[in-house]
């Protein structure tokens, strides 16, 4: 590990990426084909915040409410809005100094330990690829707010064909379609905003409620079924906030990753704190969190929306069918980050020896080919639905998804730690990173501690459930991804006869291979004061 004393702060260093370190016959980059580093600075931004938007935050959070009640569903999605927060700054500190093909996955292999990172490019792949066919079948449900005489076949393939254009144009083709959508979702959610506060103060001429205020944070209350309630909100909020750390996995693809990563994370505070803190804020003050409609708000199911149903309770004619179709575009979104996040973890895992050799072929034009016709056969799972039990197996394949996120968001955390611990055991300084996170590796602790918090949560509302007794297959449902990572991980762990022990020694950390940074000079800061303020804002949520 001598090669790794030779960073100076300030100089310009390349390295050959097929360059081997530390982990046996672990390679941490592909070994054939080259992505194409095509995605601009705005692609970037839109994807912190774009990506993640969707049936979770506009559907999915009306089942929180009707659980957890207006109180549980704020501090539920602050503590996740903070503990992703932790995890994103961690990761752009990582991605612009290792824009690496793979990113999170790659980085658990060098700094925490090869089958640990096995596991979680496996569970992250598979998820994304569970996730399609869930997506597809959601958009064609959003139709039924129109026309529910045409069977959703017929919509799950059109979306299909539509998404398949998309990766014909490889992943300017998604940060395009990526920057349009996630555009139109940002200003809906602004929109609602401005109507919701609008609602609140008895604004509308066609509420008979008049002035509402704080009334339903009373009556019904702000919290409901007490702790049960409150515990259950983390699945809902995890699912909500998933995709937004695909920023990191989009720093291999990115044209200037050390500009564009920096400024993506930064902005994800504001854009937590406004698009997802304060809208679900607005919705819990004027719709009723015992109101039975929202009964069946998940899935895409927009008739049962908190968003569609509080403009509807307002008496607003129009505006409910505008809604829908902006959560059929989030879906389709989400559609699209499926088929970025499961096609670069599947070529990545492929390209390290974790996975069969045939993912690693990528075309001239920087396409994944084999991993986007995998990922495309996936979606032909969505007519599943077709079937009489479709719903009961679509269930069991997403529950291997369920619990995705906190694992991965954990690990992104774990990996910083052990990133900053090698890079001081090694005999380097903070100074010569060219990205520092904001929050420190002390937030990079706090994530990975509210992370394994989330997930005890989770085991007690999964275990006793908030409408029942304990239930086999209620639990199995919400946690089975957990018992799925462990057989990954010991599976991988047994296969390579346990090689490099149960994690990688600092000393032992390769941190050479995969650095493209040109120029090792801090970002220049801006200066922050009172005067520039407002301007600082709308630059952290556009």
């Amino acid at each position: 590990m001598e090669d790794s004393k030779n960073i100076t702060a300030g100089r310009a260093l390349v390295y050959d990426v097929d360059e081997k370190h530390g982990h046996g016959d672990v390679e941490l980059q592909p070994a054939s084909g080259t992505l194409t580093r095509a995605l601009k600075g705005r692609h970037m931004q839109m994807i912190a915040i774009g990506g993640s938007i969707g049936a979770g935050l506009f559907v999915g959070s009306g089942s929180a409410l009707r659980v957890g009640g207006p109180a549980s569903v704020l501090l539920g999605f602050m503590i996740v809005g903070c503990m992703l927060f932790f995890t994103v700054q961690a990761l752009g500190e990582l991605a612009v100094l290792y824009p690496v093909n793979g990113a999170f996955y790659a980085y658990a292999v060098r700094f925490i330990d090869p089958s640990w990172g096995f596991a979680m490019g496996w569970d992250y792949a598979i998820g994304w690829l569970i996730v399609l066919p869930f997506e597809l079948v959601a958009a064609g449900i959003t139709i039924n707010f129109w026309r529910s005489d045409i069977n959703i076949g017929v919509w799950i393939t059109v979306f299909l064909a539509m998404l398949v254009v998309v990766q014909i144009f490889g992943v300017r083709g998604y940060g395009e379609v990526e920057f349009v959508l996630g555009l139109i979702k940002v200003v809906a959610v602004i929109g609602f905003i401005i109507l919701g506060i609008i609602i609140d103060c008895g604004g509308v001429p066609t509420d008979n409620r008049g002035y509402i205020g704080a009334h339903y944070w009373h009556d019904p209350g702000a919290f409901r079924h007490g702790f049960k309630g409150f515990c259950s909100v983390f699945v809902t909020a995890a699912f909500a906030f998933a995709g937004t750390e695909l920023v990191g996995l989009a720093a291999a693809e990115a044209a200037d990753p050390r500009k564009s990563l920096p400024k993506a994370t930064k902005q994800v505070f504001w854009r937590i704190a406004f698009f997802y803190v304060v809208s679900l804020f607005i919705v819990g003050l004027i719709l009723p969190s015992d109101d039975d409609s929202l009964v069946g708000s998940s899935g895409a199911n927009t008739k049962a929306s908190p968003f569609v149903l509080a403009i509807q309770m307002a008496g607003i004619k129009g505006l409910p069918s505008v809604f829908n179709a902006v959560i059929t575009i989030s879906v389709l979104s989400v559609a699209n980050s499926c088929s970025f996040g499961s096609t670069r973890t599947m070529q990545a895992l492929g390209a390290t020896g974790m996975g069969p050799k045939i993912l690693t072929y990528i075309d001239g034009k920087g396409r994944p080919v084999t991993c986007v016709i995998i990922q495309l056969l996936f979606g032909l799972l969505a007519f599943i639905t077709e079937a009489s039990d479709g719903l009961t197996v679509f269930a069991w394949l997403l529950s291997f998804t369920g619990l995705s996120s906190f694992f991965v968001w954990g690990s992104i955390c774990l990996s910083h730690i052990r990133f900053r611990h090698a890079w001081k055991v090694q005999g380097h300084s903070l100074d010569e990173l060219p990205y520092k996170a904001s929050s420190g590796v002390v937030g990079s602790f706090l994530g990975l501690l509210l992370n394994i918090l989330a997930l005890i949560a989770t085991f007690y509302s999964s275990l006793w459930p908030v409408d029942g007794s304990p239930d086999p297959e209620v639990f199995f449902q919400s946690y089975l991804a957990a018992p799925f990572v462990i057989i990954l991980y010991l599976g991988y762990k047994i296969y390579s006869r346990g090689a490099g022990g149960i994690y990688v020694k600092a000393h032992e950390i390769d941190l050479i291979t995969g650095m493209r940074v040109l120029d090792l000079e801090p970002l220049p800061e801006r200066k922050k004061s009172i005067v520039n303020l407002p301007s600082r804002v709308l630059g952290g949520l556009f």
